[in-house]
Parts: C-alpha cells; sequence; structure tokens
C-alpha cells in the first residue's frame, strides 16, 4: 500500500494517508515534479502509461510522484527519476505551488508540488509500466502545442510550464 504525506497550505505535515483514499477525498498532499532537459535547452516529456489511476495516456513532465513518509521532496525525485527513467541527475529545486483539480473518475488532485530541474543527454530506460512514450521538445513548440490541444496535457504540467 503506498502512502502519501498529508499537508497544510504551509507544507506542515499533517499526517500519513493511503495514496487512492487521499486522491479520493481531495486532501492537500506532498508531490514533486521534474523537469530534465538536454543539452539543446530540449525538455523530456512523458506519456502517462493508460492504465494508471488518472490522467492515462495524457503528456506531462518528465517525472512526478510523491515523496515518502520521512523522505525528502528531492529524495524522493531522485528515486522516481531512477524508477522510472533509469538515470539519475542532480536536480536544483526551481519553486513549490498548490493546484487542484477534480478527474472524471471521481479522483481529485490536490498536491504541494514542488518542482525540479536537471540535465541528461544519456541513455534513457523508462519503465513500461508507467510511460507509454517519451519524447523531446523544444519550450516554444510545446506550448504552441498546448495551446492548440489542452486536453493533450495533465492539469499540473500545462500550469508548471504557464510560469516558464
Amino acid at each position: 500500500m503506498e502512502e502519501v504525506v498529508l499537508v497544510d497550505e504551509k507544507d506542515k505535515v499533517l499526517g500519513m494517508m493511503e495514496k487512492i483514499e487521499a486522491h479520493e477525498k481531495g486532501l492537500l498532499h506532498r508531490a514533486f515534479s521534474i523537469l530534465i532537459f538536454n543539452k539543446k535547452g530540449e525538455l523530456l516529456l512523458q506519456k502517462r502509461a493508460q492504465e494508471k489511476y488518472h490522467c492515462g495516456g495524457l503528456w506531462t513532465n518528465t517525472v512526478c510522484s510523491h515523496p515518502r513518509a520521512g523522505e525528502s521532496y528531492e529524495d524522493g525525485a531522485r528515486r522516481r527519476l531512477k524508477e522510472e527513467m533509469g538515470f539519475g541527475s542532480s536536480l536544483k529545486k526551481k519553486y513549490c505551488f498548490i493546484y487542484k483539480k477534480k478527474f472524471d473518475n471521481g479522483l481529485t488532485e490536490h498536491e504541494y508540488d514542488c518542482v525540479f530541474e536537471g540535465i541528461h543527454d544519456g541513455e534513457i530506460n523508462f519503465d513500461l509500466k508507467e510511460i507509454d512514450k517519451i519524447r523531446w521538445v523544444k519550450i516554444t513548440d510545446l506550448t504552441k502545442d498546448i495551446a492548440k490541444n489542452p486536453k493533450s496535457y495533465t492539469e499540473w504540467f500545462k500550469q508548471i510550464i504557464e510560469k516558464y
């Protein structure tokens, strides 16, 4: 059973809850989003696997997940980058923000999301259970595509890109 860390709007820990239950109740919890760029300045996107509990088949940032109990945002981000993409990178925390989005399946994302950046130009061995496809994209092309096809992207990712 995977749990998430429940927090208040100031990121003060309130407790733990099973991940799906927290999403059913729409409770604020910790999350992180990773943006990996190559040396050409292109961003690595992933298309979430269709089987994901929400947003399956949508394009999003390189990796997004939740830190575990007692795990820092950065340690969780490094762990999931390795698990999902099969590589490591030094990560720099850029900012944190709160967002809330209710989905058609009854689940609600309500996250205190910390955004990290890193650089990678090597091999990528992504987890096929988590990810259907990956692609590198220029931010200018991405913003145009998001404007044209907003339903092809996750809500949190669109908010992250708005800040760029």
